[in-house]
């Protein structure tokens, strides 16, 4: 099977192609040993036993959990030794404890709009500066926020705890849909540790932080899994969900899209899928995102409103990667002649573009679906086409996800030795690179 020009996996193709793989491509006799040790076991243990779809995910979500748990501790002691956020505005990366640090910056609007809602308006700044409008709390996704009120309410939890703990479920929901899309492909093996790489990943930090990250690629790695697994119109509602979470869920629902038209456009894959669950795909994914920006338009009068916020209140916008090269040719003479500097966070995003070349190559060697291809392609085209902090792109390409692949499979022929004393090292570095780099050493 050619995953490229398919984006149809089978559990039966992953177990045969990338190894062990839990209840994919599994021998008969050890099925059987374990319908019969579950028959002999006590009554009550039987009930207390997680349902059989449930347990191959335990590995990864295990990994996953220590990792970052590990990762925030060092976070916290790094803070706390530097002690530099009391001194700062609990707004602006500052707090009276090393916790309230993960609801600042965006933390903060998102909270605003848990709590207050929206009040749409583009009010021109008397300059000739970056800034010419008032940022305004509509530039950030409703999804996210409205979550943080329901589970605020459902709870009794304030509105930081909601949002906590609706940025850690769903970042559990994440590394399980990363574990299953790299599990169809490479083994549940390899499944597993992608679920830790993307606990220990550069911008990691924002996983358990009153950010939106985890939310978004909850979303897009279940909606790759729909594709692959074709349940189209699954595909088609995550794709509509992402859109009111992040603006980059345009590469989602563009991926979904462009896989949905050439399944349409195939004679033998349309016989296999049909029409309407592709078709309806196509045409759910974009509305979620269409018509929020068309509801900021029509609040505040001016259609473009989303985009100008973007550009005049924050200075993000596409320039096709004006300023990325402008930050790249100024780090490799050692200046820092652009906006949004940041030296730590710029040398380190720094590492990450120059390997980009070799992840992507990496990955398309392992010939993963095109759902995965286009989604993986058009997020680093969106990221480094864009100007915004460029210290920040270790954390806006990880929703990238599939770029995981290539390490995880390498990494998974590992004995449990090597892998722990991996795993251990990377979880310890990752609450300074991850976590400490981008709260305090930058603006994330």
């Amino acid at each position: 099977m050619e995953r490229a020009a398919d984006d149809t996996v089978t559990e039966a193709s992953a177990g045969a192609e990338g190894g062990p793989s839990d209840g994919a491509g599994e021998k008969t006799a050890p099925r059987a040993w374990s319908r019969a040790w579950d028959a002999r076991r006590p009554a009550w243990t039987r009930r207390l036993a997680l349902p059989t779809g449930a347990r191959p995910f335990l590995p990864p979500l295990a990994l996953y959990g220590v990792t970052k748990l590990v990762g925030l501790t060092v976070f916290a002691v790094l803070l706390q030794y530097a002690g530099d956020f009391r001194g700062k505005h609990p707004r602006f990366g500052g707090g009276a404890h090393w916790w309230d640090v993960l609801a600042t910056w965006d933390g903060w609007w998102y909270l605003q709009v848990a709590e207050h809602g929206y009040h749409p308006s583009l009010v021109r700044l008397d300059s000739d500066g970056l800034f010419t409008v008032q940022q305004n709390s509509v530039a950030f996704f409703p999804l996210y926020p409205a979550l943080i009120r329901m589970v605020s309410e459902a709870t009794g939890l304030g509105l930081y705890g909601s949002g906590i703990l609706v940025s850690v479920v769903a970042s559990f929901v994440a590394a399980a849909g990363i574990y299953a899309v790299v599990r169809l492909i490479a083994g549940a093996r390899a499944g597993t540790i992608a679920a830790g790489l993307w606990a220990v990943a550069p911008g990691a930090g924002v996983e358990w932080a009153v950010y939106s990250e985890s939310v978004f690629v909850a979303i897009a790695a279940w909606a790759c899994y729909a594709v692959m697994t074709r349940r189209w119109v699954l595909a088609g509602l995550l794709a509509f969900t992402a859109g009111l979470n992040r603006p980059t869920s345009a590469v989602l629902i563009g991926a979904v899209g462009l896989a949905a038209l050439v399944t349409l456009a195939r004679p033998a894959s349309r016989r296999e899928h049909g029409v309407r669950g592709p078709l309806y795909a196509m045409i759910v994914a974009p509305l979620g995102l269409l018509s929020y920006i068309a509801w900021v338009g029509y609040r505040t009068g001016e259609a473009s409103a989303y985009f100008i916020l973007q550009r005049e209140g924050w200075a993000h916008f596409f320039d096709y990667g004006a300023y990325t090269l402008k930050v790249l040719r100024n780090l490799a003479v050692g200046r820092n002649d652009y906006v949004f500097a940041f030296s730590t966070p710029d040398l380190l995003s720094l590492q990450l573009v120059l390997a980009l070349p070799f992840l992507i190559a990496l990955m398309l060697r392992k010939k993963p679906p095109l759902v995965l291809v286009a989604y993986t392609l058009a997020s680093i085209i969106t990221v480094l086409g864009t100007q915004q902090m460029f210290g920040n792109t270790m954390r806006y390409l990880l929703p990238a996800f599939p770029l995981l692949l290539a390490p995880a499979a390498a990494l998974s022929r590992l004995k449990l030795p090597s892998l722990t004393v991996f795993f251990t090292t990377a979880a310890l570095a990752s609450g300074w690179y991850a976590h400490y780099v981008i709260f305090e050493l930058g603006v994330p």
